[in-house]
């Protein structure tokens, strides 16, 4: 069951944050490179074409570009996501930073005797239009034969799409999580070593069922592809136990929450946000301005709710909110402190150019960081696995990708379907304060989450969207079963 709200509100999927607003929000400055053209320090090489990319010999430069954002709604994240992906090169493959700040570039380093080299970086506003335009010049004019990227729902679409007009070439997505970008789109030279946004929600609807006692919830999410993605996963996993929803639909990077406020009613059991980037503080801000703090165990929310940016930020609305999200801050595994380690090592210096608490090694649990990371580590991983071999349209790399899997991934272990989609283990954790500083607690883990979604979702579902999925109750596989978190 579901209630419907009738009003509906335009999304310009191209307004732009204004970066001065954008820094300001995130408490943290945009520092670093953030134009469209490649820094100084990661130097365009001249133009090349597929096929000769394609063929690219064992001792020739392996051209990489990296896609993030530089504006809009996620523009904080710019240098987290470069400084992601060049920390593994740095760590693993010799590569050594030109800078404090990751868009600086770097230098020397190789994997599988190909020098590596940075062409460039795409610099997007969480727009598919923008984020197209990027990739198109890190391939077409700045020759990059692997992409690393994009950040956001839209443009993940946008680029796995596009991939499929360069079948010579290999793209890795970095942290995009909309569902469509491998469930629907299937480009065999895309592969995503990240969760959707609905899988990173698996288990968070039970549990708000459950043990919360929610019986009905209101959804408010980003009105674009991960804001629905995000949400649906929730959706689908609160109404499978028998809830019912409200959902609301802000557009991307709203500013004034108060007409969507408005609309929340009185009563309800509990709250979801799916409200990502600049709006997660200010939609949280103006809830508590209009109606007060939010009750305790009536907030729940993905993974921004979660993030070491928000968290920095944070006031008491979050404290005590149950999150969805595939890290685990508080975990003592070894493969956690490694990669934490191989950050600290990458960019050991604190720089404004990142979100507060501004080094690198302090955004590990975000998935910003991390999923760059885990798609440098993939690419280096599989392309030795070949012995550097990028003849034939990258074919044996390609192959190569599909079967890679990275049991020692930071926050556990990743294999592919194949659609090329990452199984993840979730988290279900709550915001907790510890000494005066917020952070996670990790209550349960959810092992094994497909992008089918416990047969929720298949190729010919309809996409997430504006009332999808449809609120039913049904049997998931993780249903009162969702397993104590263990650290170790």
């Amino acid at each position: 069951m579901e209630r419907k709200v009738s009003k509906r509100w335009t999304l310009d999927r191209m307004a732009l944050v204004p970066a001065i607003a954008l820094c300001g929000l995130w408490i943290a400055a945009c520092g670093g490179s953030s134009s469209s053209s490649s820094s100084a320090a990661a130097a365009s090489s001249t133009s090349s074409s597929t096929t000769a990319a394609s063929g690219t010999t064992s001792s020739s430069p392996l051209k990489i570009g990296i896609m993030s954002d530089c504006a809009g709604a996620f523009g904080a994240f710019y240098n987290v996501d470069i400084g992601g992906a060049q920390a593994y090169f740095i760590a693993h493959d010799g590569a050594k930073a030109n800078g404090a700040v990751p868009s600086s570039g770097i230098n020397g380093g190789t994997i599988a005797g190909h020098p590596i080299k940075i062409v460039g970086y795409g610099c997007a506003n969480d727009t598919a239009a923008s984020a197209l335009k990027e990739v198109r010049r890190l391939v077409e004019q700045d020759g990059a034969n692997v992409v690393i990227g994009p950040l956001s729902g839209d443009e993940g679409i946008a680029v796995a799409n596009y991939s499929k007009t360069q079948p010579g070439l290999t793209f890795i997505n970095g942290t995009s999580g909309a569902q469509d970008t491998t469930l629907k789109v299937q480009s065999p030279n895309f592969f995503r070593f990240n969760g959707d946004g609905a899988q990173w929600n698996g288990g968070v609807g039970d549990v708000a069922y459950r043990q919360l006692g929610w019986r009905h919830a209101v959804v408010i999410m980003d009105d674009y592809a991960f804001g629905w993605t995000s949400a649906a996963g929730f959706i689908a996993d609160f109404c499978a136990a028998g809830g019912t929803v409200t959902r609301l639909y802000p557009p991307l990077g709203t500013t004034d929450y108060s007409s969507y406020i408005a609309q929340i009613p009185q009563k309800y059991d509990g709250l979801f946000s799916a409200v990502g980037g600049t709006g997660t503080l200010a939609f949280l801000k103006q809830y508590v301005q209009s109606r007060g703090p939010f009750k305790q165990n009536t907030l729940a929310g993905n993974i921004f709710l979660g993030d070491p940016a928000i968290l920095a930020a944070i006031h008491e609305a979050d404290v005590g909110a149950l999150v969805g999200q595939p890290t685990n801050e508080d975990t003592t595994s070894a493969n956690a402190s490694a990669y934490i380690s191989a950050l600290k090592q990458a960019y050991p210096t604190q720089t404004n150019s990142l979100p507060k608490p501004g080094t690198l090694a302090a955004l590990a649990n975000s998935v910003f960081t991390v999923n760059y990371y885990d798609a440098a580590w993939a690419l280096d991983k599989a392309l030795t696995a070949v012995h550097g071999d990028l003849s034939n349209g990258q074919s044996a790399l390609h192959a190569e990708l599909a079967k890679t899997a990275l049991p020692d991934a930071p926050y556990g272990a990743i294999t592919l379907d194949q659609n090329r989609q990452a199984i993840v283990t979730n988290y279900i954790a709550k915001v907790s304060v510890s000494g005066g500083k917020p952070g996670i607690h990790t209550i349960y883990s959810v092992p094994g989450v497909t992008q089918a979604f416990g047969g929720t979702f298949t190729a010919s579902t309809p996409s997430p969207g504006r009332g999808q999925p449809v609120c039913q109750k049904r049997s998931l596989p993780w249903q009162g079963k969702e397993q104590t978190a263990s650290f170790h």
